[in-house]
């Protein structure tokens, strides 16, 4: 006996921030993002740098970097930073690879050989 499954169709819900972005202009737009991508920077450090027990001292000291850029960066101080000293903080963490997306496709970046 087969039983009729009935469709159901699926609202478009939206989250509230995705309904505050939607109101915005497209100059207020362009700032809540770039503020948006440094949020997203200082808290992946902060999340890796709590995670690995690891000071800002001792990170500075593995990215050969000072440690007034790593606090800067891990507390979203510094928003214009040089991709040198993004790379160099990344491998003193130790990551080897960055996914980077277009159109729907990923490509992995391999920063392992950068800025040694």
């Amino acid at each position: 006996m087969k039983t009729k499954i009935k469709k159901t169709r699926v609202k478009n819900i939206k989250t509230t921030s995705e309904e505050f972005v939607a109101l915005l202009s497209p100059k207020e737009k362009a700032a809540f993002e770039k503020e948006y991508r440094n949020l997203l920077i200082s808290e992946l450090l902060l999340a890796v740098m709590e995670q690995d027990d690891i000071s800002v001292r001792q990170l500075a000291k593995l990215a050969d970097v000072s440690p007034t850029i790593v606090q800067a960066m891990r507390s979203g101080a510094k928003k214009d930073f040089s991709m040198q000293s993004f790379f160099k903080i990344l491998k003193g963490l130790g990551f080897e690879k960055l996914m980077v997306e277009r159109n729907g496709q990923s490509y992995p970046l391999d920063i392992s050989h950068l800025y040694k």
